[in-house]
């Protein structure tokens, strides 16, 4: 294909993609396919001659259209949303033609400091404190990573290098497997898998912590599990907060948490991976209050800002009271993939106890000068920050990197590679604006209260859970087992896509506000079409 046939054929696939998007309703939400069906209609080797474009377009619909499950359909209700725009479409072309591998400032400098203040624009975005912000000066910012679990996983594993140098420094005798022994992490009952799977990556013990009568943790009920661990010679050195939990959407209760996970020297990690871009909006703002107390917090725009896969956004703060810059040092070196990753700047106001102990938990982290103005020590350079887990071969060295001035991303997350994924939230923070952001979140979460009005209306069904968001948990009054087959009933005809989840016992099902187009008209033909199934599974159960 040469550029004649390039802009061509792309012209014709924009067509293809807007044809798609605006006549998605028609198709059915969920695939009618069995496992393994694909294999049958493709050869089993490559071809070695060329094909032609016709017949691989021709193959799009025979092949790949009947096995895909369409996340951007209005009447797609599963899961979260996979947020999706025009704007963001358009900058992935642009991302793909110029190519660049954005690990260092020298690989692509454009792709480094365009990634640098976009994140800037998000954290202002969010109200975050001034040192999340990395201005002109270097000193706080972010990175885009690939998704909240990469987030959680990164953020662990900073918190657990930080609590190993910590005692290493306080209690010399004690060796490193003894001490990994004897850490303890903490998350919610509601908390994502993801988090489970971190502290089995890891190789820490992750306990779960029980949650109120809204699905929240409460102070009171991780200091009660954290006082029993120590009395049992166990070390807690990190919890993972969960604002808007993936079953229901709960709010953990960050302020109390905060206060509790500094007075013992805990890693508090935020995941508000859905709930997190509504925090854009003045009434949903205060949600977010306690964030002052974390280490670390995550959101995905990806899910809810209109920027496509993957952006996801983590921010770290480690200069908050009952924390040693080495937690600053560890966050860093573990960041996400299209996650945005804050890094603050230093902070004042610290009690000359606390400096004392912060002074001596920092002798063995390298160098460090008095800041008089923030009466906090700080790194002396960035090299300071990531060197822990920092590689540098020749070939990846380059001349500016020791300036001060510049960001080298792959210090910051998991692969060495990274695309340029900033020109996504360049292309959509523009062409919407923020008010245009906000107003996309606003719709979406009246009509979820628009389908919980009509849920409340039919006196056999029950809201499982406050509706706070974008998220209606609800089901059917009776066993589970009636409202398993209720669900069987919605996935078999295809019409909508719901998934399911457990709370309190109760088997539920959640209807998420999903897509951009979806409409009003949408979510009453779709409380029709179940009310529908429900009226012919109380005629006829399913034994």
């Amino acid at each position: 294909m040469n550029a004649a046939e390039f802009r061509r054929r792309g012209k014709e696939m924009v067509d293809f993609v807007a044809d798609y998007l605006e006549n998605l309703e028609q198709r059915p939400v969920y695939p009618d396919v069995k496992p393994g069906y694909l294999q049958s209609l493709i050869p089993t080797e490559a071809p070695l001659e060329p094909e032609n474009y016709e017949e691989i377009m021709k193959d799009v619909e025979r092949v790949i259209m009947p096995g895909i499950t369409h996340w951007h359909s209005p009447y797609f209700y599963a899961y979260f949303p996979a947020a999706s725009s025009y704007p963001a479409m358009l900058a992935d072309l642009l991302c793909g033609a110029i190519g660049c591998i954005g690990f260092s400032w020298a690989a692509s400098p454009a792709c480094t400091e365009l990634e640098t203040v976009m994140l800037d624009w998000l954290a202002k975005m969010l109200q975050l404190p001034a040192s999340f912000i990395a201005g002109t000066h270097g000193q706080g910012g972010g990175v885009i990573q690939g998704s909240a679990s990469e987030a959680t996983l990164m953020s662990l594993l900073a918190a657990r290098c930080k609590a190993v140098r910590r005692i290493l420094s306080i209690k010399p005798e004690m060796s490193e497997p003894e001490i990994l022994n004897k850490l303890v992490a903490y998350t919610s009952e509601q908390s994502h898998s993801s988090v489970e799977r971190a502290g089995l990556i890891g190789g820490v013990m992750m306990k779960k912590v029980p949650t109120d009568s809204t699905y929240a943790v409460t102070g009171d009920m991780l200091k009660k599990i954290v006082e029993k661990d120590k009395e049992a010679g166990l070390i807690p050195f990190y919890f993972c907060a969960t604002l808007g939990t993936t079953a229901s959407c709960a709010f953990d209760h960050i302020s109390e948490l905060g206060l509790i996970c500094n007075e013992e020297n805990m890693w508090m990690h935020v995941d508000a991976a859905y709930a997190g871009s509504a925090f854009i909006c003045p009434e949903f703002r205060p949600l977010l209050n306690g964030v002052e107390f974390a280490d670390s917090f995550n959101l995905n725009p990806h899910k809810w800002l209109l920027i496509n896969f993957d952006c996801s956004a983590m921010c770290p703060d480690s200069f908050h009271e009952g924390n040693c810059l080495a937690a600053q040092i560890d966050f860093l070196l573990g960041d996400h993939g299209c996650a945005c990753g804050y890094v603050p700047g230093t902070r004042g106001g610290k009690q000359q106890q606390q400096q004392k102990k912060l002074f001596t938990w920092l002798l063995c982290f390298g160098e460090f000068t008095a800041d008089t103005g923030c009466k906090l020590a700080r790194v002396k350079k960035r090299h300071d920050m990531i060197g822990a887990f920092k590689v540098e071969p020749l070939y990846l060295r380059h001349e500016n990197q020791e300036s001060g001035l510049v960001t080298d991303y792959r210090h910051w997350q998991i692969p060495l590679g990274r695309r340029f994924r900033s020109l996504k939230m360049w292309f959509v923070f523009r062409m919407y604006g923020l008010q245009g952001l906000q107003a996309h979140i606003r719709k979406q979460v009246a009509l979820a209260k628009e389908f919980e009005s009509l849920v409340q209306a039919d006196k056999r069904f029950e809201i499982c859970a406050d509706v706070i968001m974008g998220l209606v948990c609800f089901r059917l009054k009776g066993s589970n087992e009636l409202n398993q087959n209720l669900l069987k009933k919605i996935t078999k005809s295809r019409e909508i896509h719901l998934v399911p989840c457990h709370l309190s016992g109760r088997f539920v099902l959640r209807f998420a506000i999903c897509s951009r187009t979806t409409e009003s008209r949408h979510i009453r033909k779709a409380w029709r079409h179940i009310t529908q199934l429900t009226f012919e599974l109380l005629k006829n159960p399913i034994q």
